[in-house]
């Protein structure tokens, strides 16, 4: 069920919206706000039993051998979280379709929320640390695709090009630190880490595993001096701002520190960093977002300090300031998306964001600037809002929290959190002021704005009612969800409190009029005669606003990148080669010289004349290519005949499987080659100097000897095998007696797909690099004599008729019989491709792809798409029995006439091996063809 929640925006929204995007805005819209209801409809389900005190666990192994399964888990804590995913998604869904112009595309927008809405539902429900990291680097890969949806503009490229450094970067260091925790652990599944704290906890390791996870998660919450990536996300459309830094995104950071509380919290190591760089942060930030002119940027700031007040909470480590660290969450969602959609409707009237040139908006827009009163004051905290009583609970936890403490600890803390209190109190009556008042509506593009449409106020009037809602009744409205969360936070019961509105006159009530007070004070003291437009941030902090600090990292980067880059690429291939060659050859000798190793004992097997002369001939087939490399053509043939040689040497050790393989490997390869090299001058050129030559034939032998003797050293020793544990265990767990093909799609099928992947990659590599590329073929050949354009030989034409139907028909044969027999997908698919070729040679390539439907090379890269989703489905399948991924299932079927039937759910897996080989080899043809094509004017259009 858990799973499935994520499942529905992963698969069904993503698809569905890219899909009906391009076809009808509002029915997209409709079905995003359906999907997103529907796992929020899924989660609510399962509400009773977590408010009851339990968990709800799924799992279904994945790799288990490495530690990696899906593993979900709800309580309290999650069911907040994913609560708040859905329940705010749902409401940018409603106003991004009002908000978004006709000229902006919503299947871009709606499949790429849904996919970081699926990311950031699988952080907060996984149970398993590797699943985590899966699910958070994908929220920062979809958050860079959000950030810079605006693509035309450069702030936004720039945005998102610096969010995805700063906090994917955070997130390998915090992958570094769970593989840590999970080696001391000896578990990845967080739920069982649980019962053994203490021993993890005295690791010598954990205290290097607890700051590399605390690097991730103060990344990801903009966390000083981690914040400036935040600020600088907000050229993202408004929609995008509202989610990703009210309730989902930045708060992914603050949930992983609660999360992983139990765990890591406890020896005073998580509690003093954390806490000092909460502090730290809610007190600049707030200065900072003081200055900041852009009603966007102000918000921006206004949460990296709002995300300070609940780390600083976090950090306490007492029982209540995780109460209130909890409840701010809350409170935050709620008061910053509706302030980021108000920010966003101003724009949308106006065209502007900037406080310097608004005002006066209020008699335009009474409702908007009704709405943004109410939200500012619960930013604030002011009396009867949400933001009220969970700032009372900050002031309350500063006091106590630090009452025992040291030093000057016990008054600084209450002092600089009332101070942070001030700013907050004075941006958010600059955000109103600034906005709706402050004398008439300046030099703005749209002078003449008005209320939006409902539907565009709607989504912040339903969140603004709760900011008053919670405030007056904060028991009866978060509470339960507060207590099941915090209780999941602390990791175990709760002492008595109360959410109450009043709590008597106390200390922390006095911090709060201070703050609402001297907060007033400021900014009107300030905003006379317009001093604070005057004013920024930077001539207060300058570079210690973090981005002049990334810039300059990164373009001295640039600069290092840049001089080595000088010495290095000097655009000769043969010293790139060179340097690789001798960097091996050293790296490898290092490990022989003085180590004592020489050739083995084992018996040898005597040689045979038929041994012998394929030696001869391979010696001097490779001494022919070393003499006559110049000539490429010659040279690719001699490659092809020491390919030969070694489809004969596997035939020779009974491995027929790799010898079809490398055979057909071979002519495909060959064609492949020969006309990448059509592209290329027929001669390599000569090397310039007598020095080079001797170089590259020293290093040919040291390096051709030096593999010689490895292989000898290797061979001449006796070994342990583990050949023994497939050839017993093929039959019975992978129902085949063809060893080889069950290795490639059963044991070892996880590796396979991924070298399928790569294999599809590197075809649709080649188009995105070669596409459109056109080359002008010579007039003659090196001979002299002209090129023809004319239809094929009558030979090679008939032939290619009758080879194709036999090849797919052998094709089928070998295919069917690869379980058991010598074959297999990637056999067959390289056999289908090298009759494909034929035909390409016979008719030329523009006919070739006409009765082929291919006639740009795209259909290729579905069979491609195709192959993948079929291998990768097949995998995923096993989870349907509660098997590992990739985990097959064989039987003998009873069929009437034709008896028992040998099945093996491995064949589909085989047939999507199938599709991707002939996809990638028919696309990188296509291409290389296409290349060097004539026009109508030419010919037929056969290939170079």
């Amino acid at each position: 069920m858990l799973f499935i929640i994520v499942l529905l925006p992963l698969l069904l929204g993503t698809a569905a919206t890219g899909w009906l995007g391009t076809r009808a805005r509002g029915l997209t819209a409709l079905v995003a706000g359906g999907v997103t209801a529907a796992s929020l409809g899924l989660l609510l389900q399962q509400a009773p039993a977590v408010f009851a005190g339990k968990e709800v666990h799924n799992r279904w192994d994945w790799v288990p051998e490495v530690g990696l399964n899906l593993s979900f888990r709800l309580d309290g804590l999650s069911l907040m979280f994913a609560g708040l995913i859905l329940f705010i998604g749902l409401m940018i869904v409603i106003y991004a379709h009002f908000y978004l112009s006709a000229k902006d595309s919503v299947a871009k927008f709606y499949s790429e929320m849904m996919l970081f809405m699926a990311a950031m539902l699988g952080v907060v429900l996984s149970d398993n640390l590797l699943l985590l990291v899966v699910f958070w680097e994908l929220t920062s890969l979809s958050s860079f695709l959000l950030v810079g949806y605006w693509s035309h503009r450069a702030d936004a490229r720039a945005g998102a090009r610096q969010a995805l450094a700063v906090t994917g970067g955070g997130g390998l260091v915090m992958l570094g630190g769970f593989v840590l925790l999970g080696q001391i652990a000896g578990t990845f599944e967080l739920s069982e880490m649980l019962g053994h704290v203490a021993q993890i906890q005295a690791d010598p390791m954990f205290v290097p595993a607890l700051l590399l996870i605390l690097v991730g998660a103060f990344t990801k919450s903009a966390q000083f001096p981690f914040h400036f990536w935040l600020p600088d996300a907000m050229a993202a459309p408004t929609p995008v701002s509202a989610y990703l830094h009210s309730a989902t995104m930045v708060k992914a950071g603050v949930f992983l520190m609660m999360r992983m509380y139990p765990v890591l919290a406890g020896t005073g190591v998580f509690e003093a960093v954390v806490t000092t760089v909460g502090l730290i942060t809610v007190l600049f930030a707030a200065f900072i977002a003081l200055f900041k002119h852009d009603l966007k940027g102000l918000l921006a700031y206004s949460t990296v300090s709002h995300l300070g007040l609940i780390t600083f909470l976090v950090g306490l480590g007492s029982p209540l300031a995780a109460v209130g660290a909890v409840f701010h969450v809350l409170n935050h969602a709620t008061f910053k998306a509706s302030l980021f959609m108000i920010a966003g409707i101003v724009d949308h009237e106006t065209h502007s964001r900037d406080m310097r040139q608004l005002g006066g908006l209020y008699k335009l827009m009474p409702w908007t600037a009704t709405l943004s009163m109410v939200a500012a004051a619960s930013m604030a905290g002011v009396p009867l809002t949400n933001g009220f009583l969970s700032k009372e609970m900050f002031f309350t936890e500063a006091v106590e929290g630090t009452a025992g403490m040291a030093g000057v600890w016990p008054w600084a803390v209450p002092i600089l959190v009332t101070l942070a209190g001030i700013f907050s109190v004075a941006y958010s009556l600059r955000f109103v002021h600034d906005t709706y008042f402050n004398g008439p509506i300046g030099d703005v593009p749209n002078p003449h704005p008005h209320e939006p449409p409902l539907g565009m106020k709607l989504p912040a009037m339903i969140l603004v009612t709760m900011c008053i809602v919670v405030g007056l009744l904060p028991a009866m409205t978060f509470g339960p969800l507060v207590r099941v969360a915090a209780t999941a936070l602390v990791g175990g019961e709760l002492p008595e409190y109360h959410l109450a509105i009043w709590h008597g006159f106390n200390l922390p009530l006095f911090m709060s009029a201070v703050a609402v007070a001297a907060g007033a004070g400021i900014y009107l003291w300030l905003a006379k005669g317009r001093r604070l437009h005057a004013m920024s941030s930077e001539a207060w902090f300058g570079p210690l606003t973090g981005r002049q600090v990334f810039e300059g990292v990164i373009d001295g980067l640039f600069r290092w990148a840049g001089r080595i880059s000088i010495r290095l690429e000097t655009g000769s291939l043969q010293r790139y080669l060179g340097c690789l060659m001798g960097a091996a050859v050293v790296v490898a000798a290092i490990q022989f010289v003085g180590s004592g190793i020489g050739a083995g004992d084992r018996t040898l097997l005597p040689a045979s004349p038929l041994a012998m002369a394929v030696w001869a001939l391979l010696l001097a087939t490779c001494l022919t290519i070393a003499m006559t490399h110049h000539q490429r053509f010659q040279a690719v043939i001699l490659v092809g005949v020491v390919g030969l040689v070694t489809s004969l040497v596997f035939v020779s050790l009974s491995a027929p499987d790799l010898a079809l393989t490398q055979l057909s490997v071979e002519v495909v390869s060959t064609v492949l080659m020969l006309m990448g090299l059509a592209l290329l001058p027929q001669h390599t050129p000569g090397e310039s100097t007598s020095a080079r030559r001797v170089r590259d034939g020293a290093l040919a032998l040291v390096g051709g000897a030096g593999m010689a003797w490895v292989a000898w050293v290797l061979l001449t020793r006796n070994h342990d095998s583990i050949s023994w544990f497939f050839l017993e265990k093929s039959l019975p767990i992978g129902g085949g007696t063809n060893v080889v093909n069950v290795i490639l799609v059963d044991f070892r099928g996880y590796d396979t797909f991924g070298e399928i992947t790569v294999l599809g990659i590197a075809a649709i590599g080649v188009l995105a690099l070669m596409e459109g590329m056109r080359t002008k073929r010579p007039l003659t050949d090196s001979e002299g004599l002209a090129w023809t354009f004319a239809s094929q030989p009558l030979l090679l034409r008939v032939a290619a008729s009758v080879v194709l139907p036999v090849a797919l028909v052998f094709t089928i044969y070998i295919f069917m019989r690869g379980h058991n027999m010598p074959g297999g997908g990637f056999i067959a698919g390289l056999i289908t491709a090298v009759a494909l070729v034929l035909q390409y040679m016979s008719l030329g390539q523009a006919k070739a792809e006409s009765l082929m439907r291919a006639q740009s090379g795209r259909r290729f890269v579905r069979w491609i798409g195709s192959g993948l989703s079929i291998a990768g489905l097949t995998g995923v399948g096993s989870f349907v029995w509660g098997r590992p991924f990739m985990t097959s299932a064989h039987g003998h079927p009873h069929v009437p006439i034709l008896g028992d039937l040998p099945l093996a759910s491995a064949a589909l897996f085989d047939l999507g091996v199938y599709l991707t080989v002939v996809g990638a080899t028919l696309l990188t043809i296509s291409v290389l063809g296409s290349v060097s094509r004539e026009g109508a004017s030419a010919g037929s259009g056969s290939v170079a």
